[in-house]
């Protein structure tokens, strides 16, 4: 299933910008970032149960939030791009620049 995760973490305090770094850490663990506090997962419903998990263990929920948007296995028809940033297909080959 393809979940959007979104996230606001206040950066005002150096612990704030230490919890912003884990939190976009781990959602690079699972998923790929489509804008800057933004990213998609395609996950089985296992491994979302554990990423909410570690980012709610990460964030501040008096001064940080997330939001969860399943789109489910059909994502496809429900996701369009338009603009500037490229796409990328979550389900293809996924080839990472060891010396950029």
């Amino acid at each position: 299933m393809m979940v959007l995760i979104t996230y606001d973490v206040s950066v005002t305090t150096s612990l704030g910008r230490k919890r912003l770094r884990q939190v976009a850490k781990q959602c690079q663990n699972f998923g790929q970032r489509v804008q800057n506090s933004v990213f998609e997962c395609l996950v089985d419903p296992t491994q979302f149960v554990e990423l909410k998990h570690r980012l709610e263990s990460i964030v501040d929920p008096e001064t940080d939030s997330l939001r969860y948007y399943n789109l489910g296995a059909n994502w496809k028809r429900r996701v369009e791009h338009y603009g500037a940033k490229e796409t990328y297909d979550p389900e293809g080959i996924l080839i990472v620049d060891a010396n950029p």
